[in-house]
């Protein structure tokens, strides 16, 4: 099977990416690296079954050859990044999605769309269900990456409505592992990146707010059960087993036995109180759900970091002292090797630079 991922570049699309390769597909990877890494993807370059283009889907998506699937992960995925990238957020989630769509419908292709636990909004009904149609606020800061999924979900549908395509959605919830970016301001990488170089852990609000926390593997597991079905869901894609961000804190303190000291900032406007998946749904259709524990899942994405000191010291630099909503520009950068050998602009080169203007994020 030949698969386009769309954000192949980033976080999860580099994993999809790694996991369709090792069974035997053929993969054609899209990405800006507007959030994306080229590093998560120099390993596969040398494989003749991987395609690297550098392309924004919010402006086309064009791949010649057959296209057997389209795994649309494009966008960014955690709160600096869309919060940076307002208008680039919207774009990938509607232009871009829309693109996608077009190029698995030329092809009669099976699409699926990676959308979000964000769909809930801060939810009123615990744990959720993909029945539950979200508590959300439509202008507020987190909006345009809420609303640009919520569209997403809703143009995929009226293809498969319209058209007969082949969609499938997974609402993914809080994913860790390795290939974060230690500077993209979610909480298990912001853990992480100041246990480990003895900074303080920021906690927003009374700690009390709660995540489920599904570790990359598990995820991508996921994500290729439902490319393999025919299935639409939505799929609620996530770790059943709900921690507060407080438990979450001492449980990276004590795995990494680090001396640093916990401090409390503001809780941001619009942030989720409670979020826990169910996946009924998940484990009766697809037969999937997570395995791997958290600690073991930290220890993983700990070792990823901490082999990296270069960009751990310049993460922690960037995030010291709490995020107000957004992270500071630092100093993390690709090796110049790196970026040598991917192909296109080498000016979309750190994980930290602003999109230029008109570029689509990337990886989910």
């Amino acid at each position: 099977m030949r698969v386009a991922v769309t954000g192949g570049g980033g976080f999860l699309g580099s994993h999809l990416c790694e996991a369709l390769l090792r069974r035997g597909d053929s993969v054609v990877c899209l990405d800006n690296f507007s959030t994306g890494d080229p590093e998560n993807i120099a390993h596969l370059l040398c494989n003749p079954a991987f395609e690297f283009q550098h392309a924004d889907v919010s402006v086309s998506v064009e791949i010649a050859g057959r296209v057997d699937a389209v795994a649309h992960l494009a966008s960014p995925a955690s709160p600096p990044d869309y919060l940076r990238q307002p208008l680039e957020t919207l774009a990938v989630g509607s232009r871009g999605t829309e693109n996608a769509l077009r190029l698995a419908l030329r092809h009669d292709a099976r699409f699926i769309l990676a959308s979000t636990s964000e769909i809930y909004g801060d939810p009123l009904v615990h744990p959720q269900e993909e029945t539950y149609w979200g508590n959300v606020n439509s202008l507020g800061p987190r909006s345009v990456y809420d609303e640009a999924k919520r569209y997403a979900e809703a143009v995929s549908a009226a293809y498969r409505r319209t058209h007969g395509l082949d969609v499938g959605i997974a609402r993914i919830f809080n994913t860790y592992g390795p290939r974060m970016r230690p500077h993209d301001g979610r909480v298990v990488s912001s853990f992480l990146t100041q246990a480990l170089t003895g900074e303080p852990l920021t906690i927003y609000g009374d700690g009390q707010q709660t995540r489920s926390f599904c570790y990359v593997d598990d995820l991508i597991r996921g994500l290729l059960a439902l490319l393999d079905s025919s299935e639409m869901g939505p799929f609620n894609l996530g770790n059943p087993v709900e921690r507060t961000v407080s438990e979450l804190a001492e449980i990276v303190l004590e795995m990494t036995g680090s001396p640093s000291e916990v401090k409390y900032h503001p809780l941001p406007a619009d942030d989720p109180v409670r979020r826990r998946p169910v996946i009924t749904r998940a484990r009766d259709v697809l037969g999937w759900e997570p395995e791997v524990d958290i600690t073991e899942g930290l220890r993983r994405t700990a070792a990823y970091f901490g082999a990296r000191p270069d960009r751990l010291g310049a993460a922690a630099a960037a995030i010291r002292g709490g995020q107000d909503q957004t992270v500071p520009l630092a100093t993390v950068t690709t090796p110049a090797a790196t970026l040598q050998s991917i192909p296109g602009p080498a000016s979309a080169a750190t994980g930290l630079a602003s999109a230029a203007p008109g570029a689509s994020a990337s990886g989910a």
